[in-house]
């Protein structure tokens, strides 16, 4: 089970999303309200990948993206940025924030999924649980 932590203040969004990730079976959804809220989950939950709105109140996602990436605890887990701003300009400040991927909003559902598994597979933190799980399966 992909463990996801959401981060974003708009209740509409947070509702279809998370259903929409629940149905597919292999993903639990976490949320935070704000940036804030977002980095204190993201330490204390160890998710395997964040999807961070960019405008919150409280603290918004480039603040909260460039805090995680700073924090040796949290900086290996891959972000998404979402922003309904499809501007050159908003991905490149979002990416220079330290996101790993910039997506637009609305959220193309499939193409979403698509990137979430891509990071996955070349995370360091999957990579290094796929081994412990191969290592573990080895030796019974």
């Amino acid at each position: 089970m992909t463990k996801i932590l959401y981060v974003e203040d708009n209740d509409d969004n947070v509702y279809m999303l998370k259903m929409r990730l629940e149905l597919e079976g292999d993903f639990e959804v976490l949320v935070a309200e704000n940036g804030e809220k977002g980095c204190e989950m993201a330490a204390s939950e160890r998710p395997d990948i964040i999807l961070m709105d960019l405008e919150m109140p409280v603290m918004d996602g480039w603040e909260a993206t460039r805090r995680l990436k700073s924090n040796p605890a949290t900086r290996d887990i891959p972000i998404i940025a979402l922003s309904a701003h499809a501007l050159a300009s908003e991905r490149e400040k979002a990416l220079a924030a330290g996101a790993d991927e910039f997506d637009t909003k609305p959220i193309e559902f499939d193409r979403l999924v698509a990137t979430v598994q891509r990071h996955l597979r070349s995370s360091p933190m999957t990579q290094v649980t796929s081994l412990a799980d191969v290592g573990s399966e080895g030796g019974e």
